[in-house]
């Protein structure tokens, strides 16, 4: 149960990954959380894009019911290495509100616990939604997927005028942000976009601006969920 008495369900995760060093700063346990309302055609999980449990054709199960509890026993376990290497937790995806009232129960109990907390989103979230979040959140990784609506809608499946509103409004309450950009040949790795992400990189409100390039680690994940491989 949260602290304004909501009781919680169980979440699904598809993996929660220990001293991690990529997903925010220090040593961190990134949670996975299942589902995402974008499909982004360079996903490199594919398992995380359906919230329900899935079943690949090697016999692989994608995604366990957790309750907030179990997760926070796997996290706690490694609070010493948060405390001397200034980590923590981050719950990622998937895009991780789509399992809204999981995703605010698992960052509010770190945050009760005084762990580090980021919240690791492509910002398709609604503006309540994150008003919500926004006091259990101590870092933003926030994706930026390309430069305009068009591309943005052909390549992910919506045109990004929310995520830019969610960008913009965070920016105003003064979130730490750092903005997570992949570059994919042919999508986004042209002149207009470098622009674009020139122009954030200099803005005073980013902390930080990560370009990520693009990989075929999840393609044997495609292949297993009978899913096409991207071709780029």
């Amino acid at each position: 149960m949260s602290a304004n008495g909501t009781v919680i369900e169980t979440g699904i995760i598809f993996d929660i990954q220990r001293a991690s060093l990529h997903d925010g700063p220090g040593l961190r346990t990134t949670v996975f959380l299942k589902g995402c309302p974008l499909r982004c055609a360079w996903c490199h999980n594919p398992e995380s894009q359906k919230r329900e449990p899935q079943v690949g054709q090697s016999g692989k199960v994608y995604g366990r019911r957790m309750s907030v509890k179990e997760v926070m026993e796997v996290v706690r376990a490694d609070r010493s290495f948060y405390e001397s290497s200034g980590g923590g937790m981050t719950v990622s995806g998937g895009e991780p509100t789509v399992q809204f009232e999981f995703c605010r129960a698992l960052l509010e109990a770190a945050k009760c616990e005084g762990i580090h907390t980021c919240l690791d989103t492509c910002g398709q979230v609604s503006h309540e939604g994150l008003q919500e979040l926004l006091p259990w959140v101590d870092l933003f990784h926030f994706d930026l997927k390309h430069w305009n609506a068009a591309g943005h809608r052909q390549w992910t499946g919506v045109d990004g005028s929310l995520i830019q509103e969610n960008l913009d409004w965070l920016l105003e309450q003064g979130a730490r942000i750092h903005l997570r950009c992949p570059i994919i040949p042919g999508v986004n790795d042209d002149a207009e976009h470098a622009a674009f992400l020139d122009r954030w990189e200099e803005h005073p409100g980013i902390e930080y601006l990560e370009r990520l390039p693009y990989h075929t680690i999840g393609n044997a994940k495609y292949e297993d969920l009978g899913m096409t491989v991207p071709q780029f």
